[in-house]
């Protein structure tokens, strides 16, 4: 009669359960209060970097674009304000609510020099790099004692 032996993993049953509890709250969400993390992709250039990001059904209008303090925010809010009146919703997904993102600009850069465009819900935001200062050695006399 031949028999296996099964390692003890004391712990192995309270991962499971924490993995089942993580899913039912993401589960009962309704997605408000819900925030929305903007992805971005940054792109360098010979004389710009470029930031994309997908705004998928959100128009250019909504779109909220600041400088302050050498730091660009992209910001928007987002509703679906169209909603069946025929049925009851067994379970909604698709997300409303808003989102920030804000990255540092080089120093040098000003509002006047940032461009933005959004075609197909993609949002480019454009900068040029900043001319980089001329370096000079500094000589050092030591004073005589």
């Amino acid at each position: 009669m031949a028999t296996t032996m099964t390692r003890w993993r004391p712990f192995a049953e309270l991962e499971d359960m924490r993995r089942r509890m993580e899913r039912m709250f993401e589960d009962l969400g309704d997605g408000n209060g819900r925030r929305w993390t903007l992805a971005i992709d940054l792109v360098e250039r010979d004389d710009r970097y470029v930031m994309r990001a997908d705004v998928p059904g959100i128009s250019p209008e909504d779109v909220k674009i600041e400088v302050d303090d050498d730091v660009l925010t992209v910001s928007a809010q987002h509703e679906e304000s169209a909603e069946e009146q025929d049925g009851t919703y067994v379970r909604r997904e698709r997300r409303y609510g808003s989102f920030s993102r804000s990255i540092t600009l080089p120093k040098g850069v000003g509002p006047d020099d940032i461009e933005a465009t959004c075609k197909d819900g993609v949002l480019e935001v454009s900068f040029p790099k900043p001319k980089e200062e001329e370096r000079r050695p500094v000589t050092i006399t030591p004073k005589a004692a």
